[in-house]
């Protein structure tokens, strides 16, 4: 896994969007920017419980993600895994990481008291892009 990123780390270092997509309960395509890291091959993305991700993603833990290069549009890296882990242990770091990387913030301004997080670590089953 590691390897077949290895490539593209160049742009997955960057503050680039990766736009997830999951499948709906109808069989339908849905799509969502969102932040994203990496960690030991695996691409690391965080929602909150029961959001419409959270809800595709339980159901069917299937994904394709794209993340195009915020220094060249025509450079980009896609990836298409699933979800091997779904975990609320750590979350909250995890949003704050991202917020550090995104946002230059030390702490995600956006959490609301009743929101639960929820980290979802993807295993890259294949990698193609352009450069």
């Amino acid at each position: 896994m590691i390897k077949m990123l290895t490539k593209y780390e160049h742009i997955l270092g960057k503050k680039g969007f990766a736009h997830l997509a999951t499948i709906m309960a109808d069989g339908s395509p849905q799509t969502t920017p969102v932040w994203f890291d990496v960690e030991n091959g695996f691409i690391r993305i965080n929602s909150a419980i029961d959001r419409l991700k959270d809800r595709n993603l339980k159901a069917q833990p299937v994904v394709a993600l794209s993340i195009q290069d915020p220094d060249n549009p025509y450079s980009y890296v896609a990836i298409r895994g699933k979800v091997e882990e779904r975990t609320t242990e750590g979350a909250d770091e995890h949003i704050d990481l991202l917020a550090k990387k995104y946002l230059g913030m030390d702490k995600y301004p956006y959490r609301t008291s009743e929101e639960i997080r929820v980290i979802y670590r993807i295993k890259p089953l294949k990698v193609s892009g352009m450069d």
